[in-house]
């Protein structure tokens, strides 16, 4: 005599929630790929903006760099400042998209290094 098969037993069930905040994710990241070349061009210009800006404070007019945060433009406090006193520069940093450098050079004063593409 055969016997009849177990039941089939359902798969986990995804709740609406967990289907919802897969939505969200999935259509943030096609809008960060969509923005990615004007979300990058922002952040490598204000990034460059803020370390000529704060080479220029530091090395020119040889204030602290905690002070040069004073002169950065409005939408620019996620910017990061580091010194290099040995090599006289100042890299400015936007979380996860951009940093650039500008060096003290005598004669010349604060000059970016070449951008990287």
């Amino acid at each position: 005599m055969a016997t009849a098969p177990p039941p089939a037993v359902p798969g986990p069930r995804r709740s609406k929630g967990r289907r919802v905040l897969l939505a969200v994710l999935l259509a943030a990241v096609l809008l960060l790929a969509w923005f990615w070349k004007p979300l990058n061009g922002y952040a490598v210009t204000g990034a460059s903006l803020a370390a000529r800006t704060a080479c220029s404070c530091r090395y020119v007019a040889g204030r602290d760099l905690g002070n040069c945060r004073d002169d950065f433009e409005p939408g620019m406090a996620m910017i990061s400042l580091s010194e290099d006193r040995q090599g006289r520069s100042v890299t400015a940093r936007f979380p996860l998209l951009a940093g650039q450098t500008a060096r003290f050079r005598q004669g010349a004063g604060c000059v970016l290094e070449p951008w990287r593409d």
